[in-house]
């Protein structure tokens, strides 16, 4: 049953409550409810608070130029599980404003600071409307058709200057100093004074109420990183503290943005698979695994089944590899340093070499393709990851465990802090390990099945505090649920070709839209992309859990202690590539 077939019931009911107010998209390819602007909040808390929607995933936006008209596009899903719910508001190109879902849903907090970045679509009543990868001084709007950067040579790849000829260039060697940096109009930057922080400090709402402390105390913002070991990376936070307590938090993002989405609409469809490696690049495998489903969606193949084993048997040894690591860096984050996360890199540098053998790489895979992987994994390999599932793999994440979950240091560190209810969990669109703490049995593998997910057996796991040590608990659940799958993967793997058809490094990509996803190590890893039937995507967009679940860090931290936000944000597990993309 194709979604647009599975939206009808949804749409049927929504016509009857709204019937001025909503139509389907009726566009070949495309799907979806179109509603309009004005009563978006009401249609969005029917289908929150009488059907069910209480999960808001993806907030994005695409430019239909030529055509003046931008679109804004929601997939809720239902806690539960279920088929999306896929609405799309339609604007125009001049001073676009749509309302801000943030009171129904906080989770969309980040994701409409994002569209408004690079879309220049202005939500009414969000709580914090700034620009969030780009500076406030930036000019226009990157995402949008009609713009174009200094260095601008064409829309798409291959340019013409290096294929077929091969005469590249490095056009900021043959620009003069300042040239590839394009300024507002009137903007000079050797006399500008502004601070682009105030605004950021204005908004954590500083409160100086005396009434409500014991002592008598002056708040204080402190910014923890961008550069600093407990950041994970280039990252930030604003923290207000009252003594040693945290009163607020911003997160502060965008020092690593690369603009990996302006780069995915110029690329060729095949071109994009190695730039997934570099979004979460502890987790490659999964990242192909993503874009490749979604791709596919459009393509209308399926790849051959012993691909599809392949394809999974590499996803969980990637959500192994990535789950160890966050464990041992847990530890850095408590204060024992370098020794437990060297203890866990062991377990994944094993796993890489798998990586290296099949792939060719250990970290920029590239081993997905559309229809299937790249290469068969050999009978070597084979025997290799059957010692590591059956032998080594139980035995070394017992003995992780039974260092770290009877360990009382970790215990007073980590019990009843950070905790996120799951009624706020699921608000504030939180995914994976982090939702699944918190008592939330929400695992894409089960709701929304994919590849060969649904003949497996395993379990979702999840715990019942929704703090550190539950976060903590649930990736080594989720590791023993790995290895379980693998054992079931390794009995089964059939012999058979590894590509549907012969590979095409031109895929032809009928016109229309996809929204794909996976249950990556950090949770619902989502994929939306839009064909014009052209050898370039006309819209790439990627749903970061990464980037999505920092909206719940504030919410998390508020009440804790300066060392405890270092703590929650290990916990929490992010990877600055996907957060910046």
């Amino acid at each position: 049953m194709s979604e647009q077939t599975a939206i009808q019931p949804l749409y049927a009911k929504l016509m009857e409550k709204f019937p001025e107010s909503v139509v389907m998209d009726e566009r070949p390819g495309f799907g979806g409810i179109v509603v309009q602007s004005l009563n978006l909040v009401e249609v969005a808390q029917e289908l929150r608070d009488n059907l069910g929607y209480d999960y808001l995933s993806s907030v994005t936006a695409a430019d239909d130029f030529p055509e003046e008209r931008l679109e804004v596009i929601y997939h809720l899903f239902k806690s539960v599980g279920g088929a999306p719910a896929l609405l799309k508001v339609f604007l125009g190109r001049t001073e676009p404003v749509v309302p801000s879902l943030t009171p129904l849903y906080p989770g969309a907090e980040l994701q409409e600071r994002e569209v408004w970045d690079l879309y220049g679509i202005r939500f009414a009543n969000h709580p914090d409307l700034r620009r969030i990868l780009l500076w406030e001084g930036f000019d226009g709007f990157p995402l949008r058709k009609d713009w174009k950067e200094p260095l601008y040579e064409e829309d798409v790849k291959p340019y013409k200057s290096r294929w077929p000829e091969g005469k590249g260039e490095r056009k900021e060697l043959l620009n003069p100093y300042k040239d590839n940096v394009q300024y507002p109009r009137e903007f000079d930057p050797s006399t500008w004074t502004g601070d682009v922080d105030q605004a950021m400090y204005k908004s954590l709402e500083i409160s100086d109420d005396g009434n409500s402390r014991a002592l008598k105390t002056d708040q204080l913002v402190v910014n923890l990183g961008p550069q600093h070991p407990s950041t994970h990376g280039a990252f930030r936070m604003a923290v207000v503290l009252e003594g040693e307590t945290i009163v607020n938090l911003k997160p502060v993002v965008g020092y690593l943005h690369r603009n990996h989405e302006k780069i995915g609409e110029r690329n060729t469809w095949l071109q994009n698979m190695p730039y997934t490696d570099r979004l979460d690049y502890l987790a490659p495998m999964s990242n192909n695994f993503g874009y490749a489903i979604t791709v596919e969606k459009l393509m209308g193949i399926t790849p051959p089944e012993r691909a599809e084993y392949i394809r999974v048997m590499m996803a969980e040894l990637t959500r192994i590899a990535s789950h160890t690591m966050v464990t041992g860096f847990l530890l850095n984050d408590l204060g024992a340093y370098f020794t437990p996360a060297l203890y866990a890199l062991e377990e994944r540098e094993l796993i890489l070499d798998i990586f290296e053998e099949v792939a060719g790489s250990r970290m920029m895979v590239n081993y997905f393709r559309f229809g299937g992987v790249a290469r068969d994994v050999s009978p070597e390999v084979l025997k290799k990851i059957r010692h590591l599932v059956y032998n080594r793999l139980p035995r070394k994440i017992d003995e992780l465990d039974k260092y770290i979950a009877q360990n009382e240091i970790v215990k007073v560190r980590c019990e009843g802090v950070g905790v996120l209810s799951a009624d706020d969990a699921i608000a504030f669109s939180t995914t994976g390990p982090n939702l699944r703490a918190s008592g939330v049995p929400y695992d894409v593998r089960r709701a929304d099945p994919y590849s060969i997910y649904e003949s497996l057996d395993f379990d979702v796991c999840t715990r019942d505090h929704g703090d550190v040590f539950d976060r903590y608990r649930v990736r080594i659940d989720e590791i023993r649920q790995s290895i379980r799958i693998l054992k079931q993967v390794l009995e089964r793997i059939p012999e058979g070709p590894i590509m549907a058809g012969k590979p095409q490094y031109l895929a032809k990509v009928p016109a229309g839209e996809a929204y794909g996803r996976v249950e990556g190590p950090r949770g619902e890893l989502g994929f939306y992309v839009v064909s014009d039937g052209k050898p370039n995507p006309k819209r790439y967009h990627v749903r970061a859990p990464s980037f999505i679940n920092l909206t719940s860090l504030a919410q998390m931290c508020k009440g804790a202690k300066v060392a405890d936000a270092v703590t929650i944000l290990g916990a929490v597990d992010i990877v600055l590539g996907e957060v910046d993309r």
